[in-house]
């Protein structure tokens, strides 16, 4: 299947803005989709689309703060630049404690713009990648029988298989079997990497 390309998606009601931005982004080759309101935006949004939002502060309608809050309510990641204009500055600071990845006032360089585009499109590729593998470990805790998971919770605990196998009240050689079975379905090389996995999802739990 072939993956979607990172695309910048421009989102200013001034069509003389979004028009020079998409020549500026073509010059260097960037995909780039334009919408003229929030709203407009939203209704082809896909949650999976890789790259990032370049997004005017002030617009009618849905204000660019009001559309990152929406999109924080259906769990988009990608990352969003605002663009400000004189005096929108505490809008930006609050668009920022919000999630926002940057914030430009105008009138700025075509280089800072392309530049803090070029980290947003890498932080937000850095992002799915980690977000699949929480997925893909996951699954495989989901894979896990309920005794697996009982061997597993104290394995990660540390005790010993002797210890193991008086609490479960079973012979060792069966612990053995499955603290085997679970370093197989976690696909954890050593100890100390199946502890790191599980400690890892508990965390962002």
């Amino acid at each position: 299947m072939k993956e979607t390309p990172p695309t910048v998606i421009v989102i200013d009601d001034d069509d003389a803005i979004r028009q020079s931005l998409k020549l500026l982004f073509h010059s260097v080759r960037l995909p780039v989709t334009l919408h003229a309101s929030a709203q407009e935006f939203l209704q082809s949004f896909k949650i999976d689309q890789p790259g990032c939002l370049v997004v005017d502060v002030r617009m009618p309608g849905m204000s660019g703060l009001e559309l990152q809050q929406e999109l924080n309510l259906r769990g988009a990641m990608i990352p969003v630049i605002f663009i400000t204009g004189h005096g929108d500055i505490s809008m930006a600071v609050e668009a920022m404690q919000h999630g926002a990845f940057d914030f430009l006032p105008k009138p700025f360089r075509d280089q800072d713009l392309l530049d803090r585009i070029q980290r947003a499109i890498e932080k937000d590729a850095a992002n799915r990648l980690e977000v699949g593998r929480d997925e893909q470990i996951r699954e495989r805790l989901e894979s896990l029988t309920p005794r697996e998971r009982e061997v597993l919770d104290l394995v990660i605990s540390g005790k010993p298989n002797k210890i193991m196998a008086a609490d479960l009240g079973v012979s060792q050689r069966t612990i053995e079997i499955h603290r085997a079975r679970v370093m197989e379905k976690m696909h954890a090389g050593s100890l100390a990497q199946l502890v790191r996995m599980t400690m890892e999802l508990k965390e962002k739990a």
